[in-house]
């Protein structure tokens, strides 16, 4: 699913199906936008050994994760400074992280970590492929659609 000819293309707020656990498992890039709503989105992330989602909040952002390959270390609170929420967390588990919550979840095992994560509401631009996490910090252009339904806008806070 790394390439772009069998990665699951964004249809934006149309109806679509697929292979959810398939779609993940395969998916080589950092962060890849399976669906944009206008109330939600769903994005395919794989975290190399050794890598990490990177430590961040979003004020106004739910945000629901499960992994379908993969061990990791869920890290969440408050605070940038005060994680006090720490699981591990394997192939099956989901994280769910409340609005304004810190979090990270870094990838414990020898082979990269496979998951998605739902936003509620989007929070990236549909479609959007990163290779890397270097290529999503650099993206600019990273934002949800003009007809995504988004509250006022507090920016994300990345440690």
């Amino acid at each position: 699913m790394g390439n772009k000819d069998t990665r699951i293309k964004d249809v934006g707020p149309q109806p679509q199906s697929f292979d959810l656990e398939s779609a993940t498992t395969d998916n080589a890039d950092y962060r890849s936008v399976a669906w944009s709503g206008r109330y939600l989105q769903v994005t395919l992330m794989s975290i190399p050994v050794g890598g990490d989602i990177g430590l961040e909040a979003h004020p106004q952002t739910d945000q629901f994760l499960r992994l379908d390959a993969g061990n990791g270390r869920v890290q969440m609170g408050a605070a940038k400074d005060t994680l006090t929420f720490e699981r591990d967390v394997s192939d099956g588990w989901c994280v769910m992280v409340p609005a304004g919550t810190w979090h990270n979840v870094a990838n414990t095992g020898t082979t990269p970590m496979q998951l998605y994560t739902v936003y509620a509401p989007a929070h990236h631009r549909p479609d959007a492929v990163q290779s890397t996490a270097a290529a999503a910090k650099a993206d600019q252009g990273d934002q949800p659609a003009a007809w995504s339904v988004q509250p006022e806008h507090t920016a994300d806070k990345h440690g």
